[in-house]
């Protein structure tokens, strides 16, 4: 229970309704003080995304040129073609749908913020596009170059990163979450809006299911094997994932279930299970897309363009490969994103970050039931292809 207590989305849940409880009775005076720190607290997990940027990204790629393998190639554009393409899907349903939820983004009678008692400014080292193209650049020149002691190094600085993430980001995450909407619920705009999250919310679980059907249903007709064989098995994983909010934590339940099914080969099982817990992320990248769609339009009036969308889902794919498999891993690798290429503000941040935590669990059951389709392609390829 204590641990429970102490889970992330369970702090984020409580600094939502300490934040609108608080917003409720708040005069000017306190949300000076509030939207102070909020701001203060926006601008360290501002500077800290070109960090994440380039510890995520760089080792992934440094990694994934040392065990270069023609399965290793296939699984690859297996999970990021499944990625990309539940971030597509999700696209297409978000211009369907959005504009028919009723959401208003400007709403009558709104309370105004009062000014920030002082603006203390922390610039990021760099941008976030020039950290992706960094990141990519030296990832590949270290693989051309067989730099070794350059790869330790990012693996190093990856760890360093990750604790500033478990030690800083994670830490304040549920302070500047209750600041954020203390300041919604003041202005009067989330009492309004709470409705719309619920729909979305069901709507993007309603995906997952479509998604997974899709990808079974395209896995049997390759591998020529029942698909049915695998998804029966697959109930503990799913169950498991919703409460662990992890892939890397439900790989031992995972592994279990995938290798009861009689249509997947032991050896890709053994293979393709661990490898997609840390880069196949289809269920987290189907909800985020969802949910920066509706929070733009709720926050700023509209969707963003179509030539954006397209960009943000191409480059999300290639952030979920180096995403860590931890609670929330896919949104946090991906702030550069959200933030250079959606120019979302620091209220934008919050709130995906906080819809996005509060279901995360069920994105990460997607993410670990689509790894048992992914891995009967693999199966269908090693026996089309005479691997051993």
């Amino acid at each position: 229970m204590k641990k429970i207590a102490q889970s992330l989305p369970v702090r984020l849940l409580a600094g939502v309704i300490i934040g609108i409880a608080v917003g409720l009775i708040s005069n000017e005076s306190f949300m000076n003080i509030i939207v102070t720190v909020k701001h203060l607290l926006g601008q360290v997990i501002t500077f800290c995304v070109p960090l994440i940027v380039i510890g995520f990204i760089a080792p992934s790629i440094t990694r994934l040129g040392k065990s270069a393998s023609r399965m290793l190639s296939v699984a690859l554009v297996l999970a990021y073609t499944s990625s990309v393409g539940a971030a597509l899907f999700s696209m297409v349903a978000g211009y369907t749908l959005i504009p028919h939820l009723s959401i208003v983004s400007s709403v009558d009678g709104l309370k105004e913020l009062p000014e920030v008692i002082f603006a203390l400014e922390i610039p990021q080292i760099m941008s976030v596009m020039s950290a992706l193209v960094f990141s990519v650049l030296v990832g590949l020149a270290v693989t051309w170059t067989k730099a070794e002691r350059t790869a330790e190094l990012l693996e190093e600085f990856q760890k360093i990163v990750l604790e500033i993430v478990t030690r800083v980001i994670i830490p304040i995450l549920p302070i500047f979450i209750a600041c954020t909407f203390c300041s919604l619920s003041y202005e009067g705009t989330i009492t309004k809006q709470l409705p719309v999250f619920l729909k979305v919310i069901i709507i993007v679980m309603i995906g997952h299911f479509i998604w997974m059907t899709l990808l079974y249903t395209l896995a049997g007709i390759y591998s020529g094997k029942n698909p049915m064989e695998v998804v029966k098995h697959y109930g503990p994983a799913y169950i498991t994932a919703v409460g662990t909010m992890s892939s890397a934590a439900t790989l031992a339940v995972a592994l279990r279930c995938a290798r009861k099914s009689s249509v997947l080969r032991e050896d890709m099982v053994n293979f393709g299970i661990p490898l997609f817990a840390n880069i196949h992320l289809c269920g987290s990248v189907l909800t985020e897309v969802f949910f920066v769609m509706t929070v733009s339009q709720i926050l700023y009036g509209s969707i963003p363009s179509l030539g954006t969308m397209v960009l943000f889902c191409l480059l999300l794919g290639v952030f979920a490969i180096g995403a860590p498999g931890v609670p929330g891993g896919t949104v946090m690798a991906s702030l550069g994103l959200i933030t250079g290429i959606l120019l979302f503000n620091d209220t934008g941040t919050a709130l995906m970050l906080t819809i996005f935590a509060l279901q995360d669990s069920f994105g990460t059951a997607c993410n670990v039931t689509g790894d048992g389709a992914l891995t009967l392609i693999l199966t269908g390829y090693a026996e089309k292809h005479h691997v051993q």
